[in-house]
């Protein structure tokens, strides 16, 4: 199935934008599939993921007075 996509426009700095060209050209691959998997790639990277999103809430909640008073 394929994937639904959405125009995007954006300003890039004018060495990017020719190596992000030449990347692609290189790799036989279009500057939007290319775009998209770097973007994804560092969302990924950043995004917290719910398991640690869990742990720290258990370990707030387990250790309120400790942390409260490490914080002071």
């Amino acid at each position: 199935m394929a994937r639904s996509t959405e125009k995007f426009a954006t300003m890039i700095e004018s060495d990017v934008a020719r190596d992000l060209r030449a990347y692609a050209s290189a790799s036989d691959r279009s500057i939007a599939s290319v775009v998209n998997e770097a973007l994804a790639e560092y969302l990924q990277r950043y995004r917290v993921r719910p398991a640690f999103q869990s742990a720290m809430d258990e370990v707030v909640t387990d250790h309120a007075e400790v942390l409260a008073r490490l914080a002071r």
